[in-house]
């Protein structure tokens, strides 16, 4: 298997926080899975990673578009957070990408660039042993657009100090990948260091 790596031109380094530092998806599914079978909808892991990135509020849109469904996104999206929330403990550290962080922690400038909420990312990074490790979290409550656009990143390089093309993101959603790129920032798709499996009961 490839071993993760800090591009040698980077000056600084920001991390996506869902499916890239910590194992967050299968609890996001179940959290989905459970909220949405009151309306219906057989919630499964192929659905899921075709909204990979997506804020919650963003997805429940997505979905009212394909079954019809007419569920409020604030009201549904707030109720998918709140069931997440009772389960998040049950999150796993991705441990190629959190031992690359805790190395260059000192080294270069860090930042935390999520789609998720602000109060949640900061309890992850708790609950998996990073929040001493980041002083910068820029969360889907700081931008105007969510990913793919670059957003997100851009405000990471602005408050680390650091020009953009010299920042390397590590991602494991396409449209975060797309979104660095848009950024004009170094990219890397972490999932091909590491398998992760959706959709198991956790």
């Amino acid at each position: 298997m490839k071993k993760l790596a800090v591009d040698p031109k980077a000056k600084a380094l920001i991390f996506d926080l869902d499916g890239t530092l910590a194992d967050t998806m299968p609890v996001h599914f179940m959290a989905y899975k459970n909220i949405l079978a009151e309306y219906g909808i057989n919630f499964t892991p192929e659905l899921f990673a075709t909204l990979a990135g997506i804020p919650a509020v963003g997805t429940i849109i997505k979905l009212n578009e394909l079954f019809g469904t007419k569920m409020n996104p604030e009201e549904i999206g707030y109720l998918k957070e709140r069931e997440y929330e009772k389960m998040m403990h049950k999150m796993k550290p991705i441990v190629p990408v959190v031992h690359l962080a805790k190395k260059y922690h000192g080294k270069l400038p860090m930042a935390i660039g999520t789609g998720g909420y602000k109060r949640l990312a900061w309890k992850t990074m708790e609950i998996i042993g990073l929040e001493k490790y980041f002083d910068i979290l820029v969360s889907n409550e700081d931008v105007v657009y969510s990913k793919p656009h670059p957003e997100t990143f851009l405000k990471c390089a602005e408050q680390l100090g650091v020009d953009a093309e010299f920042c390397q993101v590590f991602e494991d959603g396409d449209l975060g990948i797309q979104a660095a790129d848009a950024a004009g920032m170094m990219s890397t798709l972490v999932t091909d260091f590491y398998e992760v499996t959706i959709g198991e009961e956790i």
